[in-house]
């Protein structure tokens, strides 16, 4: 029985990690509008369709994202400090997209290129109206939008199976079952994925900063707190990091 359940977990993993692979891939099927896309973004080539002033949608998005924080009370306990860099990373996003985009303005004064206006190389693939705001979206932006909802899957899965497995277990067991059998780290992943959709779609140098410093700082809070549940002699533990990835 112990045969079986390892194998089978052992094929989860790797459909797991197919999957994720493939979603990786995808950007091949639209590789010139990705390139596109983040040469536009890096050089400020977009400024003449850039959405300036929307505090409203700054402050709305800001408020939705930040809500992220609530559910990721992963095992431990809150560390703030790390938090504070995820609030500075939203912020900071969102007032490049919706309010003041200031890295891409300064870029554009050194790279004088063509605004995407007649770029037809940066086709739109979807415009819609939100809160007075029309928004146009590239293949590029359509993807990032995926690695979004695919990360925040990720987060919602992991956290109601973690309620469930400590509500529903002993004090201080460890839960395997469900996404934890395919990753240790289920929503610290669905929040790394979360970060590179956003970075596909806004992709300008203080992004791409602080995106790294935020996939950098969650891996390391991973094995922090695999470390602290070592010392705390959780059973099982070494058993299930042999197993299962930390990630992927």
């Amino acid at each position: 029985m112990g045969k079986m359940h390892g194998r089978t977990r052992r094929v989860n993993i790797f459909l797991f990690r197919a999957g994720l692979i493939a979603l990786a891939l995808a950007p091949l099927l639209f590789i010139e509008d990705l390139l596109a896309h983040v040469g536009a973004h890096f050089t400020g080539a977009i400024r003449g369709v850039m959405i300036t002033g929307q505090w409203h949608v700054v402050a709305l998005n800001i408020g939705i994202f930040l809500a992220f924080l609530l559910p990721l009370s992963f095992r431990q306990k809150a560390r703030w400090g790390e938090r504070g860099i995820v609030v500075a990373f939203f912020v900071s996003l969102f007032i490049e997209m919706y309010g003041i985009p200031l890295s891409l303005l300064i870029a554009s004064r050194f790279v004088p290129l063509p605004s995407v206006d007649n770029d037809p190389h940066l086709p739109i693939a979807v415009s819609y109206e939100l809160f007075g705001v029309d928004f146009d979206l590239t293949m590029t932006m359509i993807y990032g939008t995926v690695l979004m909802v695919f990360g925040t899957i990720l987060i919602i899965i992991g956290w109601v199976t973690l309620y469930r497995g400590v509500n529903g277990g002993d004090e201080g067991t460890l839960v395997t079952g469900g996404i934890y059998s395919v990753t240790r780290n289920p929503q610290y992943l669905g929040f790394i994925i979360v970060i590179l959709g956003w970075l596909v779609g806004w992709p300008t140098p203080l992004t791409v900063l602080l995106a790294s410093i935020l996939i950098i700082m969650y891996i390391r809070l991973c094995k922090l707190e695999e470390r602290e549940l070592e010392q705390d002699k959780v059973h099982g533990l070494q058993r299930y990091r042999h197993d299962v990835p930390l990630l992927v």
